[in-house]
Formats: C-alpha cells, sequence, structure tokens
C-alpha cells in the first residue's frame, strides 16, 4: 500500500470514518504538499488537478401557453469535439422534458431512469397526466443521494394542471423554480440575451425565437457549445412541437460543395498495368463443404 492511499503514512493520519465517504482527503492532501514542493524548489507555481468539465449550451422559459426549451448539439471530449449533432433534450414524461448539461453518459441514463420511474408512477395512479413537480424532487433526490458524483445539470420543464413550470436542478440536488434560466459552459453568453429580451406572458412565436437567439449566443461565444440548435414547446393543452435543428449556423455542405478538387491524384482503373493474371482451379478432396459441418442441435 502507498503513501498515497495509506493514512497511516505521512499526514493527516486522523481520517474521519463513517458518514460521508473521505477516502480521498488523505491522498488530496499530500498531492497538494508535493505540488508546493516541487513549485518551491522549481520557483514555478503549480496547479492542483482539477476535474474535466464538458460544455454544453441548455436554457428554458416560460412563455403565456406552456414551456420553450432549447440547446446545442456538440459533445465534447475535453478539447475534442465527440459528436456534431448529439441530442440534449431528453423525454420525461409525455407533457415534461428535460435539457441535460454535464457528462453525457449521466444525463442520459438519470432521465431514462426517472423517465421509467415516472411511469411507472402514472400506472400505479391511474395514467393520469405526470406532475412536473414529481420528476424535480425524485431528479433532485437521485442527484443529491450521489453527491454531485453523478454529472447531471438539468433544466427540467413541463405543463400540468397547474400550469407550466421551469425548474434548474443542480448536479448536487439543489433546485430553482424560475421563469427563464440557463445551464452549461455557454449559460453566461444565453442568460445575457433573456435578461434583455424576456418578459411577462410572451407568445409562443417570439419565445421560441428568443431561445433560439439565446442558443446561439452559447453556440458563438463558448468553445463548449457549437453546431444546431435544438428546441422543444410543451404547450398547456399536451401537444409538443420538437424542433430539431431548427437552426444550422455551422453548415458547411454547401461550403464543402463550392471547393473543387483537383481530379490529378484520382487513380482510375487501368492506371496500373496488368503485368500477368493466372487462375487456378481448386483440387478435389481439399477445403470444407456442407458434408463435413456437424450440426448439433440447442439445448432450451
Amino acid at each position: 500500500m502507498s503513501e498515497f492511499t495509506n493514512p497511516d503514512i505521512g499526514l493527516d493520519s486522523a481520517t474521519p470514518t463513517g458518514g460521508f465517504n473521505f477516502e480521498n482527503v488523505h491522498r488530496n492532501a499530500l498531492i497538494e504538499a508535493q505540488l508546493q514542493k516541487s513549485s518551491s524548489n522549481s520557483n514555478k507555481s503549480n496547479i492542483t488537478p482539477l476535474a474535466t468539465k464538458t460544455g454544453t449550451t441548455i436554457v428554458g422559459l416560460v412563455y403565456k401557453n406552456g414551456i420553450v426549451l432549447g440547446a446545442d448539439t456538440r459533445s465534447t471530449n475535453d478539447t475534442t469535439v465527440a459528436d456534431k449533432n448529439c441530442e440534449k433534450i431528453h423525454y420525461i414524461a409525455p407533457n415534461i422534458y428535460c435539457c441535460g448539461a454535464g457528462t453525457a453518459a449521466d444525463t442520459e441514463k438519470t432521465t431514462e431512469l426517472i423517465s421509467s420511474q415516472m411511469e411507472l408512477l402514472r400506472m400505479n395512479t391511474g395514467d393520469g397526466q405526470s406532475r412536473v413537480v414529481t420528476a424535480c424532487t425524485m431528479l433532485k433526490r437521485m442527484l443529491f443521494r450521489y453527491q454531485g458524483y453523478v454529472s447531471a445539470a438539468l433544466v427540467l420543464g413541463g405543463c400540468d394542471v397547474n400550469g407550466p413550470h421551469l425548474y434548474q436542478i443542480y448536479p448536487h440536488g439543489s433546485t430553482g423554480k424560475l421563469p427563464f434560466t440557463t445551464m452549461g459552459s455557454g449559460s453566461l453568453a444565453a442568460m445575457a440575451v433573456f435578461e434583455e429580451g424576456f418578459k411577462d406572458d410572451m407568445e409562443e412565436e417570439e419565445a421560441v425565437e428568443l431561445v433560439k437567439r439565446a442558443i446561439l449566443a452559447g453556440i458563438f461565444n463558448d468553445l463548449g457549445s457549437g453546431s444546431n440548435c435544438d428546441t422543444t414547446v410543451i404547450r398547456l393543452d399536451g401537444t409538443v412541437v420538437h424542433g430539431r435543428n431548427c437552426i444550422m449556423p455551422n453548415e458547411v455542405k454547401p461550403l464543402r460543395d463550392a471547393v473543387k478538387r483537383s481530379d490529378t491524384l484520382n487513380m482510375r482503373a487501368g492506371t496500373t498495368a496488368v503485368l500477368k493474371s493466372t487462375f487456378k482451379p481448386r483440387k478435389s478432396g481439399f477445403g470444407v463443404t456442407l458434408a463435413d459441418v456437424t450440426v448439433t442441435p440447442m439445448e432450451t
């Protein structure tokens, strides 16, 4: 056992036991001590390693007759774009949808799990309409239970018998009910657009346009956000309208079609001369045929 995992060696030998998990406290203290020691010897400032953050812009707002949710479609792996057209608006119930920022696997599987629990709850309670606050409670309880290690920052929106509701849910489980909200690395750019253009009792058309503007602000001003814009409109009458790739500001097909590539390097048939060609038939008695295969019935 190394000094990084054995609390009896080195610093902080009295690691707390019971309650929350503090097994990494000793390791982190040793790493910080080593960094400080090396920085003092080399006259350079070393920074303690931080967790890798992912980029996204997700937004939501309440308008006169429902909810509008929006998201970009870029999925990143550190500094690499892993997916240019992923879906970040997830289904929870027929009248409830959820935008996810953070680790893609965490947001996807968290919303899938809660969606399944919501359906079971509807079956147990007479197949009625799901309540938005019920989905919010289930999500916040699950995220709080994992103490932030499930990296899912969510914007939950939907309409039920009590009207339209919009919640922001942080990875540690804290929530807030707001008329408009943004989350993700591009949230500041999107929030600037919302604070400038939002007003109460907006019509659906202007609400959708405001959400599109907010997402575009994140796409063009945040390196972790990009590609296209998705929207979802949830109305009080129960209808849902999905705007998949409703804006594609970075469409590259017209640019690629406009590029005329040289035909010089294309290798056509006959470019390389065939000097010799021979055909040798297979000798009988060699190889495997169907007669050599033994068929064994499968046990059931």
